[in-house]
């Protein structure tokens, strides 16, 4: 059986990717893959998603330059969740976020609302020309 074969993906075909940072532990961000992409990332050691908005694989960095280097690629216990030990690469401090920050995780419920608790590291127009 190939090893891709063990995951169980959706009904689009798609599966749950964390990306969680090699040097911090801080979760980057929450993608998703397809098979193709899930190959693509094991075989060249750089994060490949699926793009739901886009409907098409979706190198990292590809745009912005803030790829991801993998390191580690682990199932969760069912068999429907990926977590993705990465490099984040393309700016100091690290940025993940199509908003300019670190994190996609970077807006916290306080008082009853969402605020966010991590600064812009750039400004989304100046990596998105």
């Amino acid at each position: 059986m190939d090893w891709l074969d063990s995951v169980k993906w959706d009904r689009d075909g798609l599966v749950p990717v964390i990306a969680q940072e090699a040097g911090s532990g801080d979760v980057l961000m929450l993608a998703w893959m397809n098979r193709e992409a899930l190959a693509a990332t094991a075989a060249q050691g750089q994060a490949v998603y699926w793009s739901r908005s886009r409907g098409r694989l979706w190198r990292k960095g590809e745009q912005s330059g803030h790829t991801q280097t993998v390191h580690d690629i682990r199932l969760d216990c069912d068999g429907d969740a990926l977590l993705l030990t990465v490099t984040q690469h393309g700016h100091d401090p690290s940025i993940a976020c199509h908003t300019g920050r670190h994190s996609c995780f970077h807006q916290r419920r306080e008082g009853g609302a969402w605020q966010a608790v991590e600064p812009v590291l750039e400004d989304p127009a100046a990596i998105y020309r």
